[in-house]
Formats: structure tokens, C-alpha cells, sequence
């Protein structure tokens, strides 16, 4: 046989791979059963696995294929390119190909809801190199080239880079920043329309110092809910709970996740005492920013760490505050250093509980994770110690304070500013998810629930309560604004 009919030979012989990925020195090792099309190999997998992650990020794979009972070393190493197959006549084909193989994933591959979230996955191999191995023969070593598998430089350097901003996207939960840039931009705003001036380099480092803030703070949540095994023992994350998975995807080693939040704070630390020596006359001087910033680093690195306030029911709180009166106040006050206080705190209540219910609505999903690491959430608390939780009460305290919310900005436009009465608008999205809510606890409550998949179902919830959150913040500034302007 010539060189291909022997590799071709292998694979025909063979029903799995194993599968060689990584990034940032986080390598993984998996057995796939495959197929093969002609040189090109199919693999089936859950895209949440850490092999499927790691393709994404880093296209750049090795495997290596051999047949069962092989006597001595005759196989297949290969170096090449993975991707996550999309087209869906492809899918269809890499699909039916691998049920030859083996029917192992079949009930998977035909689960609509599976389907619908997007946890399965096909994924597609195209060899760059493939060197065919048998220390039987005189000629133990003998490779095939695929020039036209390689891609250039220019697209190497370009997904390079590409990846690099997905990378770190990931790592700081990105966007979930407007968690951080809404309260800041209102607060600057309330001192705009306060004091009819404004500051764009004390803004720009507020914003900037937020940011670094916020990115610390959800880095050092991923550390030590690692390290308390909660995000491990989450198998209902999504993109709204569960964290950044970074570390369970092997995206980047836990250290170097403690380590960057760090670095973060650091230079949250060196902006804020740059702010105030800008503000105050020196970098300590005696001042609410300097009291307001260090309260503000003592919930983020407090919320899962020491203290434990997430595990312990003060999460919410720590959250309620620093993302509304803190971030509110803080960016007002660095603008005039004289902004009203009370004013601007009934501004910052509204906001803060949009966070605070943001992060509440998202530990519904996180219950069973919770509640077995004795991370004590309220909805932990409120959805009693049943194996099946009770989530009617725990809503019903989503639905009052979203509520209370939505009546203190209504106080606000007719006691301070009439204008930031267009953020009651966002209620319509709350009425949305409130039925939407409403019916997914009918579900919820029958006797034959799914309660595997129907906590993703409430995702729509979630989707809205973000939403208002963002939008209240939105309209709020907006209002401010017209009523500076006009």
C-alpha cells in the first residue's frame, strides 16, 4: 500500500481519537469517537466541554488515532485545525457519519431543547500534517503535507488577534461592564445637571477606574468560587450565572485569574487616588471619595472572598450598594465635590436594586450549585431546603422590589426631576418578563417538571431584568440631560 492507502487504512480501522487542545499553557486531553471524510474528520461533543471551548479560542489542535488491540505502535499523529461546524447540511452530514460509528450520543443529538440552547455540538478536523507511525516497518516515520489546510500569516495574525479580544472579553464578563458604566454616566449626569458643567478627564478616569473595578471584582468572584468548588459543581451555568468559566474551561490557570483581579485592583487604586489628588490637593487627602472608593474595593474583593458575603445572604446588599449609591454618588461627587447628597442617593436606590435583582434573578439557575456548596443566597434561603426548589417566594420578592423600583423613580419625577419620568418606559419590559415569569412557574410547580431543563427556561426572565436595569439607567441620564440642555 502507498502512504495514503495505509493512513486511509488506520482510519477505516479506528473509532476514536484522542484529542489534544489548548491555551495559555491550560492543555486538555480527550477521547472522541469520529468520522472521517476522505482526510477531513468529524467529532461530536457538548459545546460547554473544555476541549470545545479551547477550539474556540485556539483553532490549533493535535490527535492522535489508532486502532484497539494494535499490536506494537502503528498510528496516526496529527497536527491540524478544528472548528465548530455551523452550516446545517454539514451538520447533517458529520451528523449521520458519526452515528455509524456509534449510537452512544444519538438520544443527545436528537434532543430538541439540547439543540435549541446550543449545548451540542459537531466540529470538524482539517489536518495541516499527518504523520503516519509503525515501528513494525523499515520506514518507521512517513508524513503527509496539506498546504491548502494551512490558513496564511495575515489570517493567523488576524484571529490572533481576534481571539486575544474574545479572550479577554471572557475572562472580565464584559457585558455585564454596563452594570457599571450605566451608574457612573447617571452620576456624572445628576452633577451636569446640578452644577451645568462638567469635567470630561475626571469622567473618562471614573469611568475608566469603574471599569477596572468591575473587571477585578467579577476575576476574583471566578477565584474563590473555584476555590469553594461552586462554579465545579454548577452544571446549570449559562451566560447570565455561573461565571466566566475560564477556569473550568481551562482557559486560564486560577492563579493567573487571582492575579489579574489584582492587577486590576491596583490600578482601580492608582486611578482613584489620582482622582482625588485632581480633586482633593493630594493623593490622601481626607475626603467622601477616598471613603467612598475604599468601601467600594472592600465589597468587591469581600463579595466571595473572606468575609464570604455572597455565601453568607449579604451578596445582594454588597451588590445593591456598590453598583447603585457607591458608583452613583461617587461619579456625582467627582464632578463638583458638592452634589446633593440626598437627591442624588433616592436617584441611586432604583438603580442599585436593578442590579441587586439582576444578580437575584440569576441565582435561580444557581440554586442546586448553591445550595450544595452552602453558598446561602436569599433565593437559597427563600427556596426552602426541599430537593426541589420553591421558587414562587423567591420570585415574589423579585417582583416587589422591581416594584418599590419603579416607585421611587416615579417619586423622582415629581418631587426632583419631571424629565426622568421616561424611565418608567422600561416597566413594559418588566410587565414582559413578570408574565413570562409567571408562567414559567406554572411549569414549574406540576408535579412531571423537568427541573433539569426548566431553569434555562427563565432565562427570558433574566434577559429582561438586565434589560430594565440597563435601560432605567439609560432613560434616567437622558433625563438629566434634557433637563440640562432645556
Amino acid at each position: 500500500m502507498n502512504l495514503k492507502e495505509k493512513c486511509f487504512d488506520l482510519l477505516e480501522r479506528s473509532d476514536f481519537l484522542t484529542l489534544a487542545t489548548g491555551i495559555s499553557n491550560n492543555p486538555s486531553v480527550a477521547n472522541v469517537y469520529f468520522a472521517n471524510d476522505g482526510f477531513d474528520i468529524y467529532f461530536f461533543t457538548f459545546n460547554p466541554t473544555r476541549k470545545a471551548v479551547q477550539i474556540n479560542f485556539n483553532s490549533k489542535i493535535q490527535c492522535v488515532i489508532r486502532p484497539e488491540n494494535e499490536e506494537g505502535i502503528k498510528e496516526l499523529q496529527i497536527d491540524g485545525y478544528a472548528s465548530k461546524i455551523t452550516d446545517n447540511n454539514e451538520k447533517a452530514k458529520a451528523k449521520e457519519a458519526i452515528l455509524k460509528v456509534t449510537k452512544a450520543f444519538e438520544q443527545y443529538m436528537n434532543d430538541d431543547f439540547l439543540i435549541a440552547n446550543d449545548v451540542v455540538g459537531y466540529y470538524k478536523i482539517k489536518p495541516s500534517t499527518i504523520k503516519y507511525v509503525d515501528f513494525f516497518a523499515d520506514n518507521q516515520f512517513e508524513w503527509i503535507e496539506f498546504p491548502e489546510n494551512q490558513p496564511s500569516t495575515i489570517s493567523q495574525i488576524f484571529s490572533g488577534l481576534l481571539n486575544k479580544i474574545k479572550f479577554f472579553m471572557t475572562i472580565v464578563r464584559a457585558p455585564f461592564l454596563t452594570a457599571t458604566i450605566a451608574p457612573i454616566i447617571l452620576g456624572s449626569s445628576i452633577a451636569y445637571w446640578e452644577f451645568s458643567s462638567f469635567n470630561w478627564n475626571i469622567f473618562w478616569l471614573t469611568l475608566l477606574g469603574g471599569i477596572l473595578a468591575h473587571c477585578g471584582t467579577n476575576m476574583i468572584n471566578d477565584y474563590f468560587d473555584h476555590r469553594s468548588r461552586n462554579d465545579e459543581t454548577n452544571k446549570l451555568f449559562s451566560p447570565f450565572n455561573g461565571g466566566s468559566r475560564v477556569i473550568q474551561s481551562g482557559l486560564m490557570a486560577p492563579v493567573n485569574v487571582l492575579i489579574g483581579s489584582l492587577v486590576c485592583f491596583l490600578f482601580t487604586i492608582l486611578i482613584g487616588l489620582e482622582l482625588n489628588a485632581q480633586v482633593n490637593g493630594s493623593f490622601f487627602a481626607t475626603s467622601p471619595l477616598l471613603y467612598v472608593g475604599i468601601f467600594g474595593i472592600f465589597l468587591a474583593i469581600m463579595y466571595t472572598g473572606f468575609l464570604r458575603l455572597a455565601y453568607n445572604g449579604l451578596g445582594d446588599l454588597a451588590v445593591f450598594l456598590g453598583f447603585g449609591p457607591v458608583m452613583v454618588y461617587g461619579s456625582a461627587y467627582m464632578q463638583n465635590q458638592s452634589v446633593d447628597f440626598l437627591t442624588t442617593m433616592l436617584i441611586s436606590i432604583p438603580v442599585g436594586i436593578f442590579i441587586a435583582l439582576v444578580l437575584f434573578i440569576n441565582c435561580f439557575q444557581d440554586y442546586k450549585a448553591d445550595k450544595a456548596t452552602k453558598k446561602n443566597s436569599w433565593v437559597v434561603r427563600l427556596a426552602g431546603p426541599n430537593e426541589k426548589a420553591n421558587y414562587r417566594r423567591p420570585f415574589n420578592v423579585w417582583q416587589f422590589f422591581m416594584i418599590v423600583a419603579f416607585l421611587i423613580i416615579a417619586i423622582n419625577a415629581i418631587f426632583i426631576n419631571p424629565l426622568t419620568g421616561i424611565a418608567l418606559l422600561p416597566c413594559l419590559l418588566f410587565y414582559f418578563g413578570l408574565n413570562k415569569g409567571k408562567n414559567w412557574l406554572i411549569e414549574w410547580e406540576k408535579e412531571d417538571a423537568n427541573v433539569d431543563y426548566l431553569p434555562y427556561e427563565l432565562l427570558i426572565v433574566n434577559v429582561s431584568t438586565i434589560g430594565t436595569h440597563f435601560l432605567t439607567g439609560v432613560l434616567l441620564t437622558l433625563g438629566f440631560l434634557l433637563s440640562a440642555w432645556l
